[in-house]
């Protein structure tokens, strides 16, 4: 079957065949002999440790942020390989000759890290002391960020999440309130992270070492070379959840220069909210993209469509963020319950107790046909804004197809059953008595101190226009050619928080709160 045949006249998902399609909602497709997804921070950081122990060429890192204190193995320690991400990269680039290390992390504007603490330019001026390269990335248009968050090494072995190498990010499975562990550098606490990550290995790796390297020519005008094969660099406690299976690329870029924009992440969750039958499971930082909820409104009017799961955390991390992403999560909950007409659509926050869990993770598991991991999440700015990069197996792609269409509802059932505070066994028996993924864990919920909480139901008197979110989360870069200095962007964003920002706080804050 042809591209065409595939599409309808729109474009879109005509529900024949593959959901993903090369050139309109992926860039490549391409074979993992080994995939494993990586969930929490325990999990990820110890499989990034082990595979950069075994890095012999190059080490690639793309990321929202890099701290180089973010400890890998909090908790234990190690006579040789220190544990601190910066001061490792730097021990391996010294003792292995030919082993090239290259760090590329978003160059923040002031006006954007506001809130966060951080300190991007002394950072490089640290990092760069080394033999480790550590670039700022400010090659996109203004307001925009460079998002993806990806590890490759060797070309051998690559990640691709939620997950930054950064210091408030580790957490185990149990997202305990009080865990010793999870501090920052500073000794601070911080609270329970959820996050996932994919580790694939054959071409796929690879494609993201190309991926990585064209990002480092965009960002420093400097080529890098593809690196010798590296057999031997998958970590070595990781087991993997599939095997041979091809991995869609899936990337947003802003148009930039001479460059044209890229949204096959929005094409591809608009392409799998139309091809679901029975099930559409997301995890994601904010769900604030109007036209994701338009897509699914449309589903959830059917009378035979899919149950529609949302999780995300309580509330977005900074004011400005809330004021961004809080107030448009509300405005689409209102919309959707009107359009849930057969009690299919379910909005969560994890919790542990009386403790929020920061969802961080970006997932979306479609049926049993589907798996997304990546750095999209459901707003406007990951679908054209910001840089992105996610990964998505396909069932019907895989040559043993049946089997892993199991493995993608193993996946699926694994996570819910954490968020719900039982075994994964426990949550597919429900599954099947109960006959919907609603129903399952509506059945769930509440049995254990670990659950899903509902938000409040909108009241329409506290819907924010949406032209207050265009401001803060918009859907098209704010110019394409447009690259002013950082004062003026600092002034920009600072004119926009005080036009949209003191006036919706408190609304937020009355508007967002969950019930359990």
């Amino acid at each position: 079957m042809t591209t065409e045949q595939m599409q309808n006249d729109s474009g879109g998902y005509s529900g024949n065949g593959f959901i993903m399609q090369p050139g309109r909602n992926c860039w490549r497709i391409e074979t993992a002999g080994r995939a494993s997804c990586l969930v929490d921070g325990e999990a990820y950081f110890t499989a990034a440790k082990q595979a950069l122990l075994k890095a012999r060429h190059s080490i690639q890192i793309l990321g929202w942020n890099f701290a180089e204190q973010a400890r890998l193995q909090p908790g234990q320690s190690d006579p040789h390989w220190p544990d601190e991400i910066g001061a490792l990269l730097e021990t391996l680039a010294d003792e292995r000759e030919g082993l090239s290390v290259h760090v590329l992390a978003w160059d923040k504007t002031p006006a954007l890290a506001l809130g966060r603490r951080e300190l991007p330019g002394a950072q490089a001026a640290d990092m760069n002391s080394g033999r480790v390269r550590y670039r700022l990335d400010a090659a996109h248009p203004a307001l925009a960020s460079h998002h993806q968050k990806v590890l490759v090494v060797d070309d051998a072995v690559a990640f691709c999440g939620g997950f930054d190498l950064a210091a408030n990010r580790w957490d185990t499975r149990d997202h305990l309130p009080e865990e010793p562990r999870r501090r920052m550098p500073t000794g601070q606490p911080y609270e329970a992270h959820h996050d996932v990550m994919l580790a694939v290995d054959g071409d796929a790796a690879r494609a993201l070492g190309d991926l990585a390297r064209e990002r480092w020519r965009l960002a420093t005008g400097e080529p890098l070379a593809p690196t010798p094969p590296n057999p031997d660099a998958w970590p070595e406690d990781t087991i993997p959840d599939f095997h041979d299976v091809p991995v869609g690329i899936v990337r947003t870029a802003p148009a930039w220069r001479d460059r044209p924009e890229i949204r096959e992440a929005e094409a591809l969750f608009l392409d799998s909210i139309a091809a679901a039958r029975d099930s559409i499971y997301v995890e994601s930082q904010y769900f604030a993209a109007p036209r994701i909820a338009d897509a699914m409104a449309a589903r959830l009017k059917e009378a035979d469509g899919p149950d529609i799961v949302v999780v995300n955390p309580k509330r977005a991390p900074s004011a400005t963020e809330q004021v961004a992403m809080d107030t448009a999560r509300t405005r689409m909950l209102h919309d959707l319950q009107k359009a849930d007409k057969h009690g299919r659509f379910r909005l969560f926050a994890a919790v542990n107790g009386d403790e929020e869990i920061v969802v961080h993770s970006k997932v979306m598991v479609v049926d049993d046909a589907l798996l997304r991991i990546g750095s999209a999440n459901m707003n406007n700015r990951s679908m054209g804004v910001d840089t992105e990069c996610d990964l998505a197996i396909e069932a019907a792609r895989a040559p043993d197809a049946s089997r892993v269409r199991g493995q993608i509802v193993d996946v699926r059932n694994d996570l819910l059953a954490e968020h719900l505070g039982v075994s994964a066994d426990v949550f597919s028996a429900t599954l099947t008595e109960e006959g919907s993924l609603v129903s399952a864990i509506d059945a769930l919920n509440g049995t254990s101190r670990r659950r899903l909480a509902h938000f409040d139901e909108p009241r329409p008197n506290r819907l924010v226009p949406v032209e207050h979110n265009a401001l803060l989360d918009p859907y098209k870069p704010l110019g394409r050619w447009w690259k002013p200095s950082r004062p003026g962007i600092f002034l920009a964003s600072a004119a926009i928080a005080s036009l949209a920002g003191l006036a919706l706080i408190a609304r937020i804050r009355k508007s967002s709160r969950y019930r359990t």
